[in-house]
């Protein structure tokens, strides 16, 4: 069953490996613990989407949490992603699993629930993860 807030529209394809790719590239596969992937929503050729990343303290017993949206869209003109990410606070690990749930049902769109992906800090499981992405998705687009 499909959300109301979704159509058949090919969204962006790039955006999610290319969002993945920048949370790594700035947090470190060693430094995560786990990532939330929410499904996107889609309208035609745009895409807005969630990842939540949950990072490993200095101390080691609490989670940094930190959230990476992003937009994407291609026109005419070619293909824009903008991506960020945004440090939201620190949990013990036991709890973010309930924050994320949190976010689920607070929001206004039925999107369905995120995609959890345990990495425990371990950069084979990232690549796993990324060679789920046709290579040609991370390419830089051209001008």
């Amino acid at each position: 069953m499909s959300s109301a807030s979704n159509d058949n529209g090919p969204g962006v394809p790039e955006a999610l490996p290319r969002t993945l790719a920048m949370v790594v590239d700035r947090l470190g596969a060693e430094g995560i613990d786990r990532l939330w992937i929410f499904p996107p929503m889609i309208r035609g050729r745009r895409e807005w989407g969630l990842v939540a990343v949950s990072v490993f303290s200095a101390d080691g017993e609490r989670r940094r949490l930190h959230t990476a949206p992003y937009t994407a869209e291609r026109t005419g003109q070619g293909l824009v992603i903008s991506h960020d990410l945004h440090e939201q606070g620190e949990a013990p690990p036991d709890r973010i699993p309930r924050v994320m749930s949190g976010v689920v049902h607070r929001s206004p769109e039925e999107l369905g629930e995120p995609r959890e992906v345990v990495v425990e800090g371990n950069a084979e499981t990232i690549a796993e993860l990324m060679a789920e992405f046709d290579p040609a998705m991370l390419e830089p687009t051209p001008s």
